[in-house]
C-alpha cells in the first residue's frame, strides 16, 4: 500500500561478491533485513475481502461469490497477519538496532504504519465479514481486542516517525515519498474500527468512542494535507521520484478512500447520539465525503497516468512497494460505494464494481510478481 527498495541492475548483481545474507539457508540475514513495508500485503489482502461482502453492483447473482470471495480473503489476510507478527517481533528482538534504524530512516520509516495499519484493517474487515461466521458478540469482542492493540500503535508510530524527521540534521525536498501518507491514513482508518462497536456501548461510552473518533479523523487527516502539499511541491519543481517509488505514489489515494468512508460511517452510528441534528450531520458528512471522493477521482487519475507513463519510459522494478498498488485502490472503491449509496446512484455503484474488477488484477499481479520474488531470492 509502500516502500522503497534498493534497486540493484544486473551487472552489479553479477559483479558483486556472494556475501553471507545472499547464500541460501541463512534464516538470521533474512530476519536482520525483514523489510518493514511487509504489512501493507496484509492490508491489501483484507481490503478486498470488505469490497467483497458489499458486492458492489448489488446484483443478487453475484451475492454468493461475493460473501465467498470476502470469507477467503479475509482468511488470507489473517493468516499472512500472523506470520508477518511473528517475524516482525522476531526481528525488532533479535535485530533492535537495524530494527531503529529502518524508523529513522525517511524512506522506510512510515512503512511501520503498515504493521498497526494491517492488524486495524483486519479488524475492519472481521466486522464487515465476522457476522457471516459468529453471533455478532464473538465478532464485537475481536475486534475490540484488535483495536486495544491496533490504535495505540497507529498513534506511537505517527508520533515517532515525526520525530525522527524533526531531528534530522538534513532532508532534501527529494526524500519526500507517497510512503509518508501510511501513518495519516492508518490514523483515519481507527474511526472505521471503532464505529462498528459503538452501537453497542452505553450512552456515556458512546460519546467517548465518537469523539476518539472524529479526533484521529482530524489527525489523520490534516497530516495527509500537510504531506500532500510537500509532496506536489517535490513533484513539481524536481525530477519525477525513481521508478521503484511509482506505486508510492497510489498511497495518496489512502487518506481520500478511508477519509470519505469514515465521515459516512462515522454519521451514521453517531446519529442516535446526536439527536435532533442527527440528519444535519449525516448531510453535512455525505456533502464532504462527497468532496473527498471528487479528488480522489483527480488522484486516480494523475497516478494512474504517472504510472503509465514509467512504464513507457522503462520497466518498473519489483518491490515491497508494489503492495501499495493494492490497499490505496481499495480504500478508494470502498469509498466509491459507500457514496453510491448514500447517493442512490446505481451508476456508481457499478463504478464501484469496476474498480473492484481493477483491484483484483492489480492483487493478482502484485501476488505473483511477490511469490516469483520469493522464489528466486529477489526480495
Amino acid at each position: 500500500m509502500d516502500v522503497v527498495e534498493v534497486v540493484v541492475t544486473a551487472d552489479e548483481a553479477s559483479s558483486a561478491p556472494p556475501t553471507p545474507s545472499t547464500r541460501p539457508g541463512r534464516r538470521p540475514r533474512g530476519l536482520r533485513g525483514f523489510h518493514p513495508g511487509w504489512f501493507g500485503a496484509v492490508m491489501g489482502t483484507a481490503v478486498v475481502g470488505i469490497i467483497a461482502i458489499t458486492n458492489p453492483g448489488s446484483d443478487p447473482a453475484f451475492a454468493i461469490s461475493a460473501r465467498v470471495a470476502a470469507q477467503t480473503m479475509t482468511i488470507a489476510a489473517l493468516a499472512l497477519g500472523v506470520l508477518l507478527l511473528v517475524t516482525y517481533l522476531a526481528r525488532v528482538v533479535r535485530y533492535p538496532r537495524e530494527s531503529a534504524q529502518d524508523l529513522a530512516d525517511p524512506t522506510t520509516g512510515a512503512l511501520y504504519g503498515t504493521l498497526p495499519g494491517g492488524i486495524l484493517v483486519i479488524a475492519a474487515a472481521l466486522a464487515a465479514v465476522g457476522p457471516t461466521w459468529w453471533p455478532p458478540s464473538t465478532v464485537q469482542t475481536l475486534v475490540a481486542v484488535l483495536d486495544w492493540i491496533g490504535v495505540p500503535l497507529a498513534f506511537a508510530v505517527s508520533v515517532l516517525f515525526a520525530y525522527e524527521l524533526f531531528v534530522r540534521a538534513e532532508l532534501v525536498p527529494e526524500s519526500v515519498n507517497g510512503g509518508w501518507f501510511i501513518p495519516p491514513v492508518v490514523n483515519i482508518v481507527v474511526p472505521l474500527v471503532i464505529a462498528p462497536l459503538i452501537p453497542f456501548a452505553s450512552p456515556t461510552a458512546a460519546n467517548s468512542m465518537l469523539v476518539v473518533s472524529y479526533s484521529f479523523f482530524g489527525m489523520g487527516v490534516l497530516l495527509y494535507l500537510v504531506i500532500l502539499t510537500m509532496l506536489f511541491q517535490r513533484l513539481a519543481l524536481h525530477a519525477l521520484p525513481h521508478a521503484a517509488l511509482a506505486p508510492s505514489l497510489w498511497i495518496g489515494l489512502g487518506p481520500i478512500g478511508v477519509g470519505s468512508l469514515a465521515l459516512i460511517k462515522l454519521a451514521a452510528v453517531g446519529a442516535a447520539l446526536e439527536g435532533p441534528a442527527g440528519p444535519s450531520v449525516a448531510l453535512g458528512s455525505t456533502i464532504v465525503a462527497t468532496i473527498l471522493w471528487g479528488f480522489g477521482a483527480w488522484w486516480f487519475t494523475i497516478a494512474a497516468v504517472l504510472l503509465l507513463r514509467y512504464l513507457r519510459v522503462g520497466s518498473l522494478p519489483y518491490g515491497i512497494g508494489w503492495w501499495g498498488f493494492t490497499f490505496p485502490l481499495g480504500a478508494y472503491t470502498v469509498s466509491t460505494v459507500a457514496v453510491a449509496q448514500a447517493w442512490s446512484l446505481r451508476w456508481l455503484s457499478w463504478t464501484g464494481a469496476g474498480l473492484l474488477v481493477l483491484l483484483a488484477l492489480f492483487w493478482l499481479t502484485v501476488v505473483a510478481r511477490t511469490i516469483r520474488a520469493l522464489s528466486t531470492g529477489e526480495i
